[in-house]
């Protein structure tokens, strides 16, 4: 894996330097660029009528020139993929140092690892933080529960020094996990999150914002690349966007509302039917989910159509079949985004090839999906905390 840490203006000022990394050798040719961001109102709650927010799109087309910013800085974190499932990234935390493999989760919005005083099984399994070997150590007294989709945990707030590469957050508040349910066999020992803060005062301010707080991020963005079939080169960078991991512009898709990573699906075709959102529906865009999820009706359709047969708790199709089945098209603000076979069929410890479309664990009252990891690994992604918004384009 590489780690590289970039600072604009000494780059540009060494053109063809070359930069010893971590495990590689890597050799830039151009400007890492800074994408300049301006505020756009999220404008499905203030017109109404498809026609009037076409017109408007035309109107004002997201044009984003690629203008190198002198003396900022882009942060770009390897992140490792296991067998498609999950992107962990090495953190530090206390003085001296203590490392973890997290999970960069826009699902969830606190930090935490393990704690030595962790009694669960899963917890056993994994790095636990030592706090009593970190001088820049200080506890709390409160308390909190997290739920997610797979597990749930308990933890108490407890202040320490968080490294991401060279990105330092001080006195960064996080979580100890006291008690894990559902976690076991991870691969990972703790979790990052990324969403907008929750408004709760037990819950620790995410590690995201304190950065932005203290100024050691650029731009309030940050973005993911996840590898396919298990390749290195998952990164996930913050600050800005380096384009060379996308083809094309980025389309940006406003959020449903301020606070979530939530964004508007017009419908959900194959064979050019549709077979979900047929009056538009709402999906989390989700870097801690496998899979993509969406409501049990819909997802049993999706499984029929293709023919699979469930064996366990995963519907499998011949492995022979996999090149003739049709994508899976997703369109977002009136742009088609296909799910190919190829990506939606995966194949398990045995090579027997089964569909990644999971019914939706948490069930809400409207259509609503989870687009992870499966669509991610397709489209580069980029979170925009400054203008409430999520940009996509073509992965290369």
């Amino acid at each position: 894996m590489v780690r590289i840490q970039t600072s604009l203006s000494t780059w540009c000022q060494k053109r063809s330097m070359k930069w010893l990394v971590l495990l590689g050798l890597v050799v830039f040719t151009e400007c890492i660029v800074k994408i300049p961001l301006r505020r756009v109102k999220t404008m499905r709650k203030t017109l109404s009528g498809k026609n009037m927010l076409n017109d408007v799109l035309m109107e004002h087309p997201y044009r984003l020139p690629q203008i190198s910013f002198r003396g900022s800085n882009l942060t770009i974190h390897p992140l490792r993929n296991i067998r498609d499932t999950f992107y962990v990234g090495n953190i530090t935390i206390g003085t001296p140092p203590q490392e973890f493999q997290v999970v960069f989760d826009t699902g969830s919005s606190v930090l935490w690892v393990p704690s030595v005083f962790c009694n669960s099984s899963t917890c056993s399994t994994h790095v636990r933080f030592r706090h009593h070997q970190s001088s820049t150590f200080r506890p709390t007294n409160k308390t909190f529960w997290i739920n997610y989709g797979a597990g749930r945990m308990k933890g108490v707030v407890a202040h320490d020094t968080v490294r991401i590469g060279d990105l330092v957050s001080t006195d960064q508040p996080f979580g100890l996990s006291m008690a894990e349910y559902g976690f076991e066999g991870r691969r990972f020992d703790g979790i990052l999150g990324l969403n907008y803060p929750k408004q709760s005062c037990s819950r620790p301010i995410p590690i995201f914002d304190k950065l932005k707080n203290q100024g050691a991020i650029s731009e309030p963005v940050f973005a993911f690349y996840l590898s396919k079939d298990e390749q290195e080169g998952s990164v996930v960078m913050f600050g800005g966007v380096d384009h060379r991991y996308y083809k094309g512009e980025l389309s940006w898709v406003p959020l449903v509302k301020a606070g979530d990573w939530t964004i508007h699906i017009d419908r959900i075709t194959m064979k050019r039917e549709v077979i979900a959102c047929s009056d538009g529906c709402d999906a989390v865009v989700d870097t801690g989910s496998s899979h993509i999820q969406g409501p049990g009706r819909l997802v049993d359709n999706i499984q029929k159509l293709t023919g699979a047969k469930l064996r366990g708790s995963k519907h499998y199709v011949s492995c022979s079949v996999v090149n003739t089945l049709p994508s899976i098209i997703f369109t977002i603000n009136g742009i088609n985004y296909p799910v190919p076979a190829q990506a939606y069929i995966l194949k398990d410890s045995r090579g027997r090839c089964y569909i990644a479309f999971r019914e939706k664990r948490v069930r809400t009252s409207t259509e609503s999906w989870v687009l992870g990891d499966i669509f991610l690994r397709l489209y580069f992604s980029v979170f925009d905390r400054g203008n409430d918004r999520i940009g996509l384009a073509l992965a290369v």
